[in-house]
C-alpha cells in the first residue's frame, strides 16, 4: 500500500516536472521565434513580423563604423525607421544572397515575463531584452553594434 502511494505521487511529480519542462520550452520556442522575425524583418522587408514581434515603443540604439571611419557613432532606431527599412526593403526586391548572409539566434534566458537574447546578422551583434505583453513575447530594447574591426 505504502509503495503504491510513494509510486502515484512520484508519478504525479514527474508529470508536474514534465508540464513545467515543456512550458519553459515553449517559451524558449515563442522568444526565439521573436528573434527570427526580428531578423526576418530585415532581410525580407516583412512589416507584418515587425507588428507581430516588435513592441511600438521599442528602444534600439546601436554603434557602426562608417565607412572609412575609424571610430564608432551611435543611432537610434525607432519603430516607425524599422518599419521604413522593412518597407525599402521590400520595394527593392527579395536579395538574392539573403540566404548566405550570418543568421544566429541565441535565447540565453527566458522567465514568466521577460527574457533576453543575441541575434548576429549581417548588420552586426544585437542584444535584445522581450517582453511577455498580452500573452506574446515582443522585443522592448536592443543594443547592437557593428561587426568589429578585423584585427
Amino acid at each position: 500500500m505504502l509503495v503504491q502511494k510513494i509510486t502515484q505521487l512520484l508519478f504525479v511529480v514527474s508529470l508536474l516536472g514534465g508540464s513545467q519542462l515543456f512550458a519553459q520550452n515553449a517559451a524558449v520556442d515563442s522568444v526565439s521565434l521573436a528573434l527570427n522575425d526580428y531578423i526576418d524583418a530585415f532581410y525580407y522587408g516583412d512589416t507584418s513580423k515587425i507588428h507581430r514581434s516588435i513592441d511600438p515603443g521599442v528602444h534600439k540604439y546601436g554603434y557602426y563604423r562608417p565607412r572609412n571611419g575609424s571610430t564608432y557613432e551611435g543611432s537610434a532606431m525607432p519603430f516607425r525607421e524599422m518599419l521604413e527599412y522593412a518597407t525599402g526593403v521590400m520595394k527593392k526586391g527579395k536579395n538574392s544572397n539573403v540566404e548566405k548572409f550570418p543568421r544566429k539566434v541565441e535565447v540565453y534566458e527566458v522567465l514568466d515575463k521577460t527574457a533576453c537574447g543575441k541575434v548576429t546578422a549581417w548588420w552586426g551583434t544585437d542584444y535584445v531584452l522581450l517582453a511577455k505583453l498580452d500573452g506574446r513575447w515582443k522585443i522592448t530594447n536592443v543594443l547592437w553594434q557593428s561587426p568589429a574591426p578585423k584585427q
